[in-house]
């Protein structure tokens, strides 16, 4: 009896399953055998952990567009799978190869920047940089900051007094303006978000989405920000 019940419970979820495959498009059952097909052909390659190649993921990502949202969790390659290929596809997109590194400072001019900061405790990194150009030596402030932290030399207090006294005064009327970029999923595009932080509140406000952020663009979302704020 337990034999028969189980074999007319099995009959119905099958014809339940095949009644389920009549209102689907022609093209999303396609890609489903596709799918299948592929998966069975991975895993025939190793074992017990198939390998997954290039070609392999253009093919399964491409193919997990046509399924249905149902059947996209029950592949081999789960949807989070999916996601992080294409993350790891827009970083190695926007991957800028490492320039080549300056050539070390000589000896003798660190030496001349730390006395010209030890003897000058007063002198901030700008004074250093213009002092060493009247010398005739060109070096970037980068480098000069660099090579006092080395030899724990701290900057100058007088100036982060003021600039902490001028945050202080002006906090309420200080506006952080900035962007950051973010990259579609599907198609690969890069949007370019603008927003401002008010200093005192700390309430950000959006100002703007585009795919091309141009000069005009920018005005014109000042001129809009202005006008909210009076």
């Amino acid at each position: 009896m337990a034999v028969l019940d189980r074999l007319i419970y099995r009959s119905l979820a099958a014809l339940l399953s095949w009644l389920a495959l009549l209102p689907r498009s022609s093209a999303s059952k396609n890609a489903e055998i596709l799918v299948l097909r592929h998966e069975v052909a991975v895993l025939r390659r190793g074992n017990p952990r198939p390998r997954i190649g290039w070609a392999d993921r253009a093919l399964l990502a491409a193919l997990a567009r046509i399924l249905p949202r149902a059947l996209r969790a029950h592949r081999i390659v789960t949807p989070a799978t999916l996601l992080r290929w294409h993350q790891r596809m827009v970083t190695k997109k926007w991957t800028q190869p490492r320039a080549p590194g300056r050539p070390p400072l000589a000896g003798e001019l660190a030496d001349l920047i730390v006395r010209l900061a030890r003897d000058n405790p007063g002198w901030g990194v700008v004074r250093v940089q213009g002092e060493l150009r009247r010398l005739g030596h060109r070096i970037g402030a980068g480098t000069i900051r660099k090579i006092l932290r080395s030899h724990r030399i701290p900057p100058p207090r007088v100036g982060d007094d003021r600039w902490r006294a001028f945050l202080r005064v002006h906090a309420e009327t200080i506006l952080a303006v900035d962007f950051f970029h973010i990259d579609c999923a599907v198609s690969l595009t890069r949007l370019y978000v603008a927003f401002v932080v008010e200093h005192g509140t700390r309430h950000v406000r959006l100002m703007g989405v585009t795919r091309f952020a141009t000069a005009a663009w920018a005005a014109q979302l000042a001129r809009e920000l202005t006008a909210d704020l009076a």
